[in-house]
């Protein structure tokens, strides 16, 4: 492995937030949140519990070398509201959850989502499974940021090329995708939970292009897998706490929009789905495998969404053939920043992952 070259960098960033933690007392916070409890909980008979949770965290780093001296400051604040209902024997359970780089004000938000998570929550009850099956699918922000994340995550973490773990390694500058598919990735490809100045190298954030119209261009690197590829850092070397090492790890990765509407796409879907709610997800970033475990799925039938529900629906598939079917996506691009990422099955670190409405074709059960 070469020496590590460090360019002179003087850096001080600060990020500001509009509500501090500091200006709420602890008593102010908790009633704000028990007032939201007490809404969803009050809505239906049926709903056994409403759960709001708040968490806020302050970041400060300092990173100090030869050739640098780096300072970061900012805040990231991340919030859930959760409801379980019960009918007879059917117990179910749906949530929504809020996220900034900023402070406190993200409670605003969250007064106003109460109503519709326990909407959410009452139409499972009672919700069959889908029939298996090969469907035109649209998903919501979230779950395109779920495919995201687990299409070409921890398969484009270029220690993984280093390691010949990773088939993306083989196919930079190859199609995987449509021609509608470009995913960015990166500290400063959002701005969320996952976002920062510097990476825990030095290295400042990036913002990389990993899919451009559907080739792959590019994967993420931390120092070590960077000086081993005779490539450039990516600002994407991270670690779970200063107990641990630095590996190659994702922060923001997104799909970006497109020009079609939520309506037109409903409209040209016969029979498939409206995909909704992240439960959990997995790859296999040798063999290209991915799974999606979902909340829910709302039927859509010659062009307009029935009403039917269907839960818990898992969506597996080859990557290429999932992102090769991308056909349409909305402007607007959304992140959702409450999640955490490990590096197999250790290593954990704040994570954000979003995009648009895509439309695509995908093998549900």
């Amino acid at each position: 492995t070469p020496d590590i070259q460090e360019e002179e960098c003087r850096l001080s960033v600060e990020k500001e937030a509009e509500i501090l933690p500091e200006d709420l007392s602890a008593e102010e916070i908790i009633s704000r949140l028990q007032k939201i409890s007490d809404e969803g909980a009050a809505e239906d008979p049926r709903i056994l519990e409403c759960v709001a949770y708040l968490s806020s965290t302050h970041v400060s780093k300092l990173y100090l070398s030869a050739r640098k001296t780096m300072r970061q400051s900012y805040l990231f604040t991340e919030g859930m509201i959760m409801a379980v209902a019960r009918e007879n024997e059917d117990v179910r359970s749906d949530y929504s959850v809020y996220s900034n780089l900023g402070g406190l004000e993200l409670l605003d938000e969250m007064n106003h989502g109460v109503h519709t998570v326990i909407q959410n929550t009452l139409q499972l009850l009672g919700a069959p499974r889908v029939e298996p099956g090969e469907y035109d699918i649209i998903t919501t922000p979230g779950i395109s940021g779920l495919i995201a994340h687990e299409a070409f995550g921890h398969g484009v973490e270029m220690d993984m090329f280093v390691k010949n773990r990773a088939l993306g390694a083989h196919y930079i500058n190859k199609r995987v995708g449509s021609g509608m598919v470009t995913m960015h990735e990166g500290a400063l490809a959002a701005q969320d939970t996952a976002s920062f100045a510097f990476d825990d190298e030095g290295t400042p954030a990036g913002n990389v292009t990993e899919i451009d119209r559907g080739i792959l261009k590019s994967g993420v690197s931390d120092l070590l897998s960077a000086l081993r590829l005779g490539t450039v850092p990516t600002g994407n070397g991270r670690r779970e706490s200063c107990e641990r090492k630095a590996y190659a790890r994702m922060t923001n990765t997104l799909f970006t929009g497109g020009t079609d509407t939520l309506e037109d796409m409903i409209a040209s879907i016969r029979h498939g789905y409206l995909l909704e709610g992240m439960e959990s997800g997995m790859e296999d970033p040798k063999n290209w495998g991915i799974q999606c475990i979902l909340v829910k799925g709302r039927e859509i039938r010659d062009g307009k969404l029935t009403g039917k529900v269907v839960s818990p629906v898992i969506m597996t598939g080859y990557v290429p053939d999932l992102l090769g079917s991308i056909s349409m996506a909305t402007p607007e691009v959304y992140t959702d920043g409450c999640g955490f990422c490990g590096k197999g099955h250790k290593e954990w670190v704040k994570v954000s992952e979003g995009g648009p409405y895509l439309k695509a074709r995908g093998r549900l059960g």
